[in-house]
């Protein structure tokens, strides 16, 4: 038999490099859409977490929640870097608050929480606890919550920490009272603690927490899971991986690993350069010419350039209110409220974590016994800071009025607006004596490399508009002296301490009267001048009126977010007056043909309603 030749199939040529690459690049695009698709129920998490979500229309996780999420529940030790508003916080407390669900056998018998979550402030704090409540509350879930914050009494603490509570939201300073106090036992700790969270760990250390977290170091138990979220990567988060942590998951997301995600694609940032004399002008013409989208967050270095700031822009009639490390507690949460609720537009802030002031007062509480009570500075609160972690609301515009003195500080600065993947800008006054920080700045965003973050020139404010105001600008700054910035500094504190302590009580009894608080009033003696409000248009170059009417359109096409709280509050007292007392017997008015309004037909009731009134 004669034998056949088998001839072999014809193969496919093989791909070249470019049509190998293309390949990948669809299979990773096709993984991307499939994560982008993930739902909350996908990543595992408890049908009244799910119910809860809904409740509070959070719609799709963020990419930092579909990795974290499911990575906790496992029960691994994580270490999430991503920048600010980019949903850290559901990230580890979801997860957290289903591990701490009471079982269907019974809630364990604990003898100190099971959860603790270290923030580096108490206005982080406040806002991780409130978050928290509001989702057990939701999901009908018997957890206790409970916050402590420093300088708090011990018997508010005892009482605080009787039960005990399940999650504990606190500052590794308050954890360490506890521990001197015998509050917390650390054998107690050991054998409770099932789960560990270091909110903004880039900032506890940097922030002088080392030392309270290494007292807290010892009772931790092998078995805790341990979470660690950061904004950015330094030094300090890696002494804290070792400090704590046990073979953790490191996240590997591409918009973390990536310099130009540092801060949001949805940011834009510039930088004007100018004297630190004149800075007082620039941030006049930026604001008095409309040229930055309101709500406006100003970040200055020290106490007292914020109220400089606050008088000088009282003179041309801009109400701002203020926020720092002297006023209460309860006076700060208040103001953040405000502002988060579109009650006024300008809000200075005093990112003085790392200013000689701060340090001063540390180094004089040993030395309060020789001093007089009369000569003492105001005490300014060591775990309150502006920049760690506070969820601004709607913050279209930052403005470093003072350069901070570290790219990390840029960075948490800046990340107070364009949260959530929303839209914001950034705009940063350089002095030639801040030059130095300001390369540092641009080289840690990578400005060499092909990178959306490049600081620009902000070109919308020129030369001919800002020496127009130069000659009111500067009359005005030499009227605000050395002696009317410390009178209203000390007036402000007095008025903040006044409502806070001696109307807490009526507050909690009158929440609405919160609403009547006006924290942007003014501080000066005399009003400002009329001709000073406005900035005449012969001032105005038309290139700037041009920029000004492009910034207007923007705002109305965003839509107004001015809330109507105050005059809303107005209109509740009104309707909650005792309806016997605000009866009035009068006929309803009625309009004439002649459009006159007049009395009702009928009985003349006026008189009748005065005598019963007299009566």
């Amino acid at each position: 038999m004669a034998k056949k030749n088998k001839q072999k199939p014809p193969q496919d040529p093989k791909p070249s490099q470019e049509e190998e690459k293309k390949q990948v690049e669809r299979k990773e695009e096709e993984v991307e859409d499939e994560e982008e698709e993930k739902s909350f129920e996908d990543l595992g998490l408890d049908h009244r977490l799910l119910r809860a979500l809904i409740k509070k229309d959070v719609g799709k996780p963020f990419p930092i929640q579909r990795v974290a999420i499911p990575l906790i529940l496992q029960g691994k030790d994580v270490v999430a870097q991503a920048r600010t508003g980019t949903g850290k916080t559901f990230a580890y407390l979801l997860p957290l608050l289903q591990k701490l669900f009471p079982s269907d056998s019974g809630s364990k018998s604990r003898l100190a929480p099971g959860g603790f979550i270290l923030v580096p402030s108490r206005e982080l704090c406040q806002q991780v606890y409130k978050e928290a409540v509001s989702l057990v509350e939701l999901c009908r879930v018997q957890l206790k919550i409970v916050q402590l914050t420093g300088g708090m009494p011990a018997s508010d603490l005892r009482a605080a920490l009787a039960g005990p509570p399940d999650i504990l939201v606190t500052t590794p300073k308050c954890i360490r009272d506890c521990l001197a106090a015998g509050l917390l036992q650390p054998a107690s700790i050991s054998e409770s603690l099932e789960i560990l969270v270091l909110d903004e760990a880039d900032l506890l250390l940097q922030f002088g927490f080392g030392d309270d977290l290494k007292a807290l170091t010892p009772a931790i138990p092998r078995s805790c899971q341990c979470l660690l979220m950061s904004a950015t990567s330094s030094p300090d988060v890696d002494q804290l991986k070792k400090l704590i942590l046990h073979n953790p998951f490191v996240l590997t997301l591409s918009e973390v690993d990536v310099k130009d995600e540092v801060i949001s694609k949805n940011v834009q940032q510039f930088w004007i350069s100018c004297s630190a004399s004149d800075k007082l002008l620039y941030v006049l013409a930026l604001l008095k010419l409309e040229l930055v989208l309101k709500k406006v967050l100003i970040f200055t270095n020290t106490i007292g350039a914020g109220f400089r700031l606050k008088l000088f822009f009282e003179k041309f009639g801009i109400r701002s209110a203020i926020l720092n490390a002297e006023l209460p507690q309860n006076s700060r949460l208040h103001i953040l409220e405000e502002f988060n609720a579109g009650l006024f537009d300008y809000l200075i802030a005093t990112d003085d974590s790392q200013t000689k002031e701060k340090e001063q007062v540390n180094r004089d509480k040993d030395m309060d016994s020789r001093k007089s009570r009369k000569g003492a500075k105001p005490k300014i609160d060591s775990e309150f800071g502006v920049v760690r972690g506070i969820d601004f609301k709607n913050v279209y515009t930052v403005i470093n009025f003072d350069m901070p003195s570290s790219a990390s500080g840029y960075v948490h600065r800046i990340g107070r607006t364009g949260r959530a993947y929303s839209a914001g800008a950034s705009v940063s006054l350089v002095s030639p004596d801040e030059m130095e920080i300001f390369e540092e700045i641009k080289s840690f965003l990578g400005e060499d490399d092909i990178c959306t973050n490049t600081i620009m020139p902000f070109s919308l404010l020129t030369k001919d508009a800002v020496e127009s105001l130069r000659y009111r600008a500067e009359d005005v700054a030499r009227s605000v002296t050395r002696v009317a910035v410390r009178e209203s500094r000390a007036q402000d504190l007095r008025n903040e301490i006044l409502n806070s302590e001696k109307l807490k009580s009526h507050f909690e009894v009158n929440p609405r009267d919160l609403d009547l608080l006006n924290h942007d009033k003014v501080l000066s003696k005399e009003p400002p001048a009329p001709h000073l409000r406005d900035v005449p248009d012969y001032l105005l170059d038309q290139k700037t009126r041009d920029a000004s009417k492009m910034v207007k359109l923007t705002r109305a096409a965003m839509g107004d977010n001015k809330s109507s709280r105050r005059q809303g509050a107005k209109k509740r007292f009104r309707k909650s007056r005792d309806p016997l007392k605000s009866f009035s017997a009068e006929a309803p008015k009625r309009v004439g043909k002649d459009g006159v309004k007049g009395e009702g037909k009928g009985l003349d009731y006026t008189h009748k309603s005065k005598k019963q009134k007299a009566v």
